[in-house]
């Protein structure tokens, strides 16, 4: 089954257990998808629909870092709420030792020596790390490696 697929079963079985935080969430989600397959006149496969699901929890990281700043822990709490529903559909996360051997393989794969190197890098893992990694923290360890 696809994963957008999934998530409308997700979106039906709230609608019938009466979730109605969850199913707010799904039914922005699936929003968000159907934007994307308008806009650019295509169906979504799953990588597709998976860069968008992780882009919705990196904007609510941001929120969060926001809301907590500014002393609105309310609202960090319910978008924290919103990245529980959303990471349901997300792969498994990678372990810092996983991640350190992806970055590894990549930096010997693109041939990389510096910094010069590092679009290279990025470009050859963010398919094999997206949803399953933060790519700031990615970002960040590629760079203390190629620096």
């Amino acid at each position: 089954m696809s994963l957008k697929q999934e998530i409308n079963d997700q979106v039906k079985h709230a609608m019938k257990a009466g979730e109605k935080e969850r199913l707010k969430v799904l039914r922005m989600l699936t929003a968000a998808i159907k934007q994307k397959e308008v806009d650019e006149r295509i169906e979504l496969d799953d990588t597709q629909v998976l860069a968008i699901i992780d882009k919705q929890v990196k904007q609510r990281r941001e929120s969060i870092e926001q809301y907590r700043a500014g002393g609105r822990d309310d609202l960090a709490d319910a978008e924290q709420v919103e990245i529980d529903v959303l990471s349901d559909f997300l792969p498994t996360p990678l372990t810092p030792e996983e991640l350190d051997a992806l970055i590894d393989k990549a930096i010997a794969d693109t041939g990389a020596s510096g910094m010069a190197d590092m679009g290279k890098v990025m470009g050859d893992l963010k398919p094999k790390v997206q949803g399953r990694a933060d790519m700031k923290g990615v970002s960040q360890a590629v760079r203390a490696r190629l620096g």
